[in-house]
């Protein structure tokens, strides 16, 4: 059984899954862009494709929404594969960061415009846009055009546009992509509330990390066609499973290390005391080659001490919340520290942090090169002995 269908029975909690994507495949021309991406989606979910540009999450999105085929695989739409099924059929809308509304009509027609089509009596089209224009928060704008209100409000017509046929999936890709910093925060609640109230699977492609942290119930990591983790926001972040994953949810330091047994493992020249037991092909008493994660949020700036790791402050930059501290150690790695304290540049330091702060993670293809930090994994056991 792949990892990924392994996590899937991890995640699973008994809700209902209202769609299930299984070994889903995807190329243009010599390109793979999706490889076997399997992974489901539960009713009342809000759920976020996470990953760089070019990783097929928004290929992914137009393949369940219907706007792109797949070479091979399956979309269960509530048991039924949808790849067959034309994109107007299926009970699913999408929002795009471009969000296409008609500059010709006010926001009240924009929104009406798919009952117009379905020609739903008029009476029955009023009530169900003045009740999606007041979800939106968009009451008494009905007869406004799109170039007289703000890009946050176009972004809500979209929504009301989507939402107005009811749909079971809304499938939103990078919508906050063109508003500004403020607006985009302000957004990301707003549409996390709406999607609670309205009771419909959002289904949201993104490539901000902190957008996805923010709103989602899940993410699915994804980099080159490929799903790296899938979890809950605080077990993407807390327990990345491996170096890409670590990397891309926020800031990291990443050690190689080398584990011989359960709740301890030796990097940067020194063995610490972790939560973390041997991964199950290890084998006690030998060394094994392992990845170390430290947050940058949970590194205690300290004295120098011959229990700490001790090293010179070589850079500080003033975040707002924080100062980001850059300190080279004395076998050659650079900490990024998060801290409130400011340190002068030059200054001896001694780092610590608590056995719950190191996490382990497996070595893979994304892992940093030994010889980068200045120490060889061979060289750390050396030390130890």
């Amino acid at each position: 059984m792949s990892e990924n269908k392994k996590q899937l029975l991890e995640d699973a909690t008994g809700k209902e899954h209202i769609i299930e994507i299984k070994d889903l495949c995807k190329s243009y021309d010599d390109n793979q862009v999706l490889k076997n991406i399997t992974f489901y989606i539960r009713n009342n979910e809000f759920i976020t494709l996470l990953g760089p540009s070019g990783c097929g999450k928004s290929t992914t999105l137009r393949i369940i929404a219907g706007f792109e085929t797949a070479d091979s695989g399956i979309v269960n739409f509530e048991g039924e594969n949808l790849l067959d099924t034309p994109a107007y059929k299926r009970h699913i809308n999408t929002v795009f960061q471009r969000y296409a509304l008609f500059p010709h009509l006010n926001v009240f027609d924009n929104v009406a415009f798919g009952l117009h089509l379905k020609k739903v009596p008029k009476d029955e089209v009023k009530e169900r846009v003045t009740k999606a224009l007041k979800t939106v928060g968009l009451e008494g704008y009905e007869k406004r055009y799109i170039d007289q209100i703000s890009g946050g409000q176009m972004q809500r017509v979209a929504i009301a546009r989507a939402i107005i046929n009811r749909p079971r999936v809304l499938l939103l890709d990078e919508p906050l992509g063109a508003l500004d910093l403020k607006m985009r925060k302000e957004m990301q609640i707003e549409l996390k509330q709406m999607q609670r109230e309205l009771g419909i699977t959002f289904v949201y492609v993104t490539h901000d990390q902190e957008e996805a942290l923010t709103m989602s119930d899940t993410i699915i990591v994804m980099k080159d066609g490929v799903i790296q983790q899938i979890g809950t926001p605080i077990d993407i972040y807390n327990e990345p499973k491996n170096a890409y994953v670590a990397d891309f949810i926020g800031e990291s330091n990443i050690i190689p290390g080398i584990m011989s047994k359960d709740l301890e493992v030796t990097f940067a020249g020194s063995t610490f005391e972790c939560v973390d037991k041997l991964f199950k092909e290890m084998e006690s008493g030998k060394e094994n080659p392992v990845d170390v994660v430290v947050r940058p949020e949970d590194i205690y700036v300290k004295e120098e001490a011959p229990d700490h790791i001790n090293g010179t402050v070589d850079s500080i930059v003033f975040k707002g919340v924080h100062y980001e501290i850059i300190v080279k150690s004395d076998n050659g790695i650079e900490w990024m520290i998060h801290d409130v304290d400011p340190v002068n540049v030059g200054q001896r330091v001694g780092l610590t942090f608590d056995p719950d702060d190191i996490h382990i993670m497996r070595k893979s293809q994304f892992s940093p090169d030994p010889d980068s930090y200045g120490v060889k994994v061979e060289d750390q056991a050396e030390d130890e002995e």
